[in-house]
């Protein structure tokens, strides 16, 4: 019974891990963001669910939690700069992981996703 009622507390302990910000993954800001997309042609997923608004420019989007059902979307060059965002930025860092597993480096969240995007543009997408 004791180990049980351990299991129950510590379940939703290692969830949440998933979506912190793990340390091979940049954050980007809205306005790093922005500039990035009128500079140069960049690699843009939207991974919130529910399927939300995307920001002009989004090339991809997949659920955060079925990235790895969907790596055969992304780039083959696992170097190309990925940007991901969700609704707040948890659901990219999640994306991230299964990325970053499956060997991609250079990986980019949006700081405060598209509640930050909206804020710094409230002409949002």
């Amino acid at each position: 019974m004791k180990s049980l009622l351990y299991v129950i507390t510590i379940i939703p302990f290692v969830i949440s891990c998933q979506f912190l910000k793990p340390g091979y993954l940049k954050e980007i800001t809205p306005h790093e963001l922005s500039q990035r997309l009128a500079e140069q042609d960049i690699f843009l997923v939207d991974v919130h669910i529910p399927e939300q608004v995307h920001i002009k420019g989004t090339d991809l989007f997949v659920p955060y939690n079925n990235i790895r059902n969907n790596l055969h979307r992304f780039p083959a060059d696992k170097t190309t700069p990925i940007f991901l965002y969700c609704e707040s930025g948890p659901m990219g860092n999640a994306a991230a992981r299964v990325l970053y597993k499956n060997g991609y480096k250079n990986l980019y969240n949006l700081k405060g996703g598209t509640h930050a995007w909206q804020k710094a543009y409230p002409d949002y997408p």
